[in-house]
């Protein structure tokens, strides 16, 4: 019926006086309808429509007139490219103001969205300066040609926030499809802030460490090692030998002199890792799946206990295939930064 109905819309003028002509020759409405391929009921509304007022031309009525000209549509998207950051609203407040005319943020957002524009939520990436680029570009030079087997010997491992309120609805850009990781579409920042708890895992090749879940205070170098190192990363050097690599990225607390020495003593070897690099660890990837399987659990986490337990929960049901597939990922993630010559990965 869709086809039917977008078939009536462009009946033209002389296809029009064509069936009038073939029914006042006697046709019925089924037949000329089968002929001209068309639904019944078309034929039908467009005979009534002449028996009553004696023509077959589709009235046009003039609608609502725009409120905007074409300079002013370009105006508009001008306005959105040169700060990406703007509201419709803001966009609609200078516009009024550049041509007299009162523009509202709806007509705003509908002239962007014709222009290929589109309001979303920027990619947060750490900042980096040309020497954190040089050190990470280094970094993936030695290690883009590491076989899986080589990667399936490193201990994944970093902490993240779970909040109860994410900030992320509170700044969107306007940007085009398929340009989510332009230079101009990133927004750089350390941390996340929010109410919620900090976690701890730790991935490896066919398997994972439990989730750790820290309580209220900072992380020192004291409760990194009486929490995570003794507990976890012990356990897992015991179980795969004198290979096993162990990763964490350049926090404070992970480079005490406590922790420094504690694995010293334990004989567990340090992967060198470049500082500023979330998006070379695939944990990252991890964090970003929790977060998404939390919000779209039948009932979110409302409360601090409540989120607890939920990355528990997500973090044991999660696939280990996924784990094992962004493990062995490494290598072109290693290619590709050395592509953008240090810079953020685009995903």
């Amino acid at each position: 019926m869709a086809n039917n109905q977008s078939v009536r819309r462009h009946l033209d003028a002389f296809t029009r006086g064509r069936i009038i002509g073939k029914l006042e020759e006697g046709r019925s409405v089924t037949s000329v309808a089968a002929e001209f391929g068309i639904a019944h009921s078309i034929v039908s509304r467009l005979w009534r429509q002449f028996q009553t007022t004696g023509t077959a031309i589709r009235g046009f009525s003039s609608g609502r007139p725009r409120g905007t000209t074409p300079a002013d549509d370009r105006y508009i998207v001008l306005q959105a490219r040169r700060n990406r950051r703007q509201t419709a609203g803001e966009i609609a407040r200078h516009t009024t103001q550049a041509t007299g005319r009162p523009t509202s943020r709806f007509t705003v957002a509908r002239r962007l969205h014709g222009g290929g524009l589109f309001a979303r939520c920027p990619v947060r990436c750490v900042p980096l300066t040309p020497a954190h680029r040089r050190r990470r570009s280094l970094w993936c030079r030695e290690h883009w040609n590491w076989r899986d087997n080589e990667w399936g010997l490193v201990l994944f491992t970093d902490e993240s926030r779970f909040s109860l309120s994410s900030d992320s609805h509170r700044m969107l850009i306007w940007r085009e499809r398929g340009s989510r990781n332009h230079p101009s579409n990133i927004i750089e920042r350390d941390r996340y802030r929010g109410r919620g708890v900090l976690v701890w895992g730790g991935i490896l090749l066919g398997s994972r460490t439990d989730l750790h879940i820290f309580d209220a205070g900072s992380v020192n170098g004291t409760r990194y090692c009486n929490e995570l190192l003794l507990p976890y990363v012990r356990l897992f050097r015991g179980a795969m030998g004198l290979q096993f690599l162990f990763m964490d990225d350049n926090a404070p607390c992970h480079r005490t002199v406590v922790a420094e020495q504690l694995l010293e003593s334990e004989d567990i070897e340090r992967m060198d890792w470049p500082a500023r690099s979330p998006d070379l660890n695939p944990i990252e990837h991890v964090w970003d799946f929790l977060g998404r399987r939390l919000a779209a659990r039948t009932l979110p986490p409302v409360t601090i206990r409540e989120l607890r337990w939920a990355p528990q929960d997500e973090w044991a049901a999660m696939p280990q295939q996924l784990i094992d597939t962004l493990i062995l990922s490494m290598g072109r993630h290693c290619e590709t930064c050395q592509a953008v010559r240090g810079d953020h990965i685009p995903y």
